[in-house]
């Protein structure tokens, strides 16, 4: 069997928008020794594609990053295999706050250097040396007793969803946010400090390096704010997290409050739905009301626009040559660019790699 699915995505896409079958989005990562990488990445693929299981793995000789979508049919017998592998068995698993099942169209596993993307060398400090991990009713404690809390995450995450009075650096990605925080703390290696992210996994690295930095009092969030929300429903606490929390599949985002503290980017009215231009030589992501959807066929500007109105033909010939975007995200930078008077976008690019 081929271990890599080579049908086009947009008809992939159409598949799963029309299929009946229910899934469970979740992500997890773990640090452990792969001497192989290519051999379990194969051999995953190969299981995990009998299975139905569709999603975007990485793996690395540190370990594995993975969001996955697992038919609700074989879920029991996912787990199973879970716990056959050494590696994985026990591994925590958040599962997804909102799902409606169409989070992935097909199954991807890349094997890459890391399996998150900081720019940081290793070897300069113990990376499994990381902070307090904090419970949601600590992390509520925490940020009641005024401790400085950080968002890890880049700014289109923050944008549409964060913790009250968080930090939220204006990052395009980790990489580039770990100098910035490392600058925004100078001075304060004696304060409690708390970080949060998607999943967990950029606090695992964040904590540990900020701990070797010579901070005293370092924490992170358990499981991020996937588990938060689990957290704060099942025990009926206080929620302090504000709007949506950005995820990195087709849903884009999953509603942890009934807030909405971001505008689109076209028009300004509130707005918090992220959508990617339907220009595929663009696929900006942006946040963009129903209205604009409508108005700009969910297009970021009037360019875009026309350029979907053209033959296929001619749209392919236009891409000819040119580097498309792929795994990274091409975002729209709204700290630094604005939207034009008639409703279009000035957008430079920037990219990030897959995070939980």
């Amino acid at each position: 069997m081929s271990l890599h699915n080579r049908i086009d995505k947009r008809v992939l896409k159409e598949i799963i928008a029309n299929d009946p079958t229910q899934r469970k989005t979740l992500s997890f990562y773990k640090y452990f020794k792969i001497d192989d990488t290519q051999a379990y990445r194969d051999r995953l693929y190969r299981d995990w594609e009998a299975l139905g299981c569709m999603g975007r793995i990485y793996l690395a000789n540190e370990g594995i990053n993975a969001q996955m979508s697992v038919p609700l049919d074989n879920w029991n017998e996912w787990v199973e295999y879970l716990s056959t592998d050494s590696n994985l068995t026990n591994v925590p698993l958040k599962i997804a706050v909102e799902d409606d099942s169409k989070s992935f169209y097909k199954l991807k596993i890349k094997v890459r250097s890391k399996i998150l993307a900081d720019g940081l060398d290793d070897s300069t400090f113990n990376p499994w040396n990381t902070g307090r991990h904090l419970s949601a009713k600590e992390m509520n404690e925490a940020i009641a007793q005024g401790a400085i809390v950080i968002d890890m995450r880049n700014h289109y995450e923050s944008e549409v969803g964060h913790f009250e009075g968080a930090i939220k650096p204006d990052a395009d990605t980790f990489r580039q946010e770990l100098k910035m925080v490392e600058e925004m703390l100078e001075g304060k290696e004696d304060e409690k400090v708390v970080m949060y992210c998607t999943g967990g996994i950029r606090c695992e690295k964040a904590s540990a390096y900020f701990k070797h930095k010579g901070f005293k009092d370092v924490n992170q969030l358990r499981g991020g704010i996937i588990e938060y929300a689990h957290q704060v429903q099942e025990s009926n606490l206080e929620n302090k997290y504000i709007g949506k929390n950005f995820v990195f599949d087709e849903r884009l985002g999953e509603r942890i409050s009934d807030e909405v503290i971001a505008q689109c980017h076209q028009c300004g009215e509130p707005c918090d739905n992220h959508t990617n231009c339907a220009n595929v030589e663009c696929h900006l992501l942006f946040i963009q009301c129903d209205a604009c959807k409508a108005k700009y066929e969910e297009c970021c500007s009037d360019e875009c626009n026309d350029i979907i109105h053209l033959p296929e033909e001619a749209q392919r010939e236009r891409r000819k040559g040119k580097q498309l975007h792929g795994d990274a995200r091409n975002v729209f930078k709204k700290g630094r660019f604005n939207g034009r008077a008639d409703g279009s976008i000035s957008k430079v690019p920037s990219v990030d790699q897959m995070s939980t």
